[in-house]
């Protein structure tokens, strides 16, 4: 007799799946729009576990703080404008309509107000293409051309981090401690490493599977493994 999959038992209460929100720091967010130039010192740049980027503490002038994913050769100390006549420098943040092109940029509004949900990966950045009537084009890490209106804003310069990927991780516990800090599993056992009873692609003597790999997207949990919906299967037609 087999065991519940672990897309069976992901998402019934167990700690084995659930991440450690106790140990987030803050949302990281711009504050609300301000008509004028509003001025802030950077007052600590911290380490949010299951976050690749750090965070930095910034105070305004008017008494309020708020977190956002600091940009490289950030400081301590330093402070940063917000509004779309500060200056152009890094870690200051601007309306992309304010932004000349060929400048690279980070946290993007997807619309304007909703504090950054773009470019906020470590050492990721976006570069601004043009200017057009309907908005700004952005290229963003993907290489996909994108366009955004140019009340939204961004940060001016290159996510903090860059190169973090490339350390290898040298054992295992490590490795298992960077994904439990975001609620994920490992080790990840293969299907078709299993037996029948465990696992739809198990069994058999050759590590292949004896069935489709495909599944529909409203298959129920212990069916739906494999690729999910998948847009095209087989070899692709010339």
């Amino acid at each position: 007799m087999g065991k519940r999959l672990i897309v069976q038992r992901r998402g019934r209460g167990s700690s084995i799946f659930r991440s450690q929100p106790h140990k987030r720091i803050a949302a990281a967010r711009y504050p609300a729009p301000s008509e004028s130039i509003v001025h802030g010192i950077v007052e600590d740049i911290l380490h949010e576990p299951g976050r690749g980027a750090p965070l930095a503490h910034v105070r305004l002038e008017n008494g309020e703080s708020y977190y956002h994913v600091a940009v490289d050769s950030l400081y301590v100390g330093q402070r940063i404008s917000f509004g779309d006549k500060a200056p152009l420098e890094r870690g200051n943040v601007l309306p992309l309509g304010s932004v000349p092109s060929g400048t690279f940029v980070c946290n993007v509004e997807r619309r304007p107000g909703d504090g950054g949900k773009l470019v906020r990966s470590s050492g990721s950045y976006a570069t601004v293409v043009a200017h057009l009537q309907q908005g700004t084009t952005l290229k963003l890490p993907s290489k996909k051309n994108i366009e955004i209106g140019d009340l939204c804003r961004a940060t001016i310069g290159v996510i903090a981090g860059g190169g973090r990927l490339e350390k290898p991780f040298l054992r295992a516990g490590e490795r298992r401690a960077k994904l439990r800090a975001k609620g994920q599993r490992y080790p990840i056992v293969k299907g078709i490493s299993m037996v029948a009873a465990s696992h739809p692609h198990g069994g058999g003597r050759h590590k292949r599977s004896m069935k489709p790999t495909s599944v529909s997207r409203n298959a129920p949990p212990g069916q739906k493994v494999g690729m999910i919906a998948p847009k095209r299967t087989g070899r692709r037609k010339k």
